[in-house]
């Protein structure tokens, strides 16, 4: 299984919900609370290609995206291939 990265904030729902369902398909993933780590966030925007809010969610080297992108991946039937690739 690909590793799973996900910029988050404790303060956003959305954060919640795609962590959450990762969680329910037993995918293991590191987290960056960039809140906690502000300098991270530089490196957030970076990797996701000027993405400026959270969460945002990488597998493996792929930039999903956001919680809206990642819930889109998985009613595709795409999520886990792309977790399993």
């Amino acid at each position: 299984m690909k590793t799973v990265e996900i910029y988050t904030s404790p303060l956003c729902g959305y954060c919640h919900a795609a962590k959450r369902l990762l969680n329910q398909k037993g995918v293991a993933f590191s987290e960056v609370n960039v809140l906690e780590q502000p300098e991270r966030k530089a490196e957030m925007i970076q990797r996701a290609n000027g993405g400026r809010t959270v969460p945002q969610i990488f597998i493996g080297d792929t930039h999903v995206g956001g919680c809206d992108d990642l819930f889109a991946l998985e009613q595709a039937g795409k999520l886990d291939p792309l977790l399993a690739a």
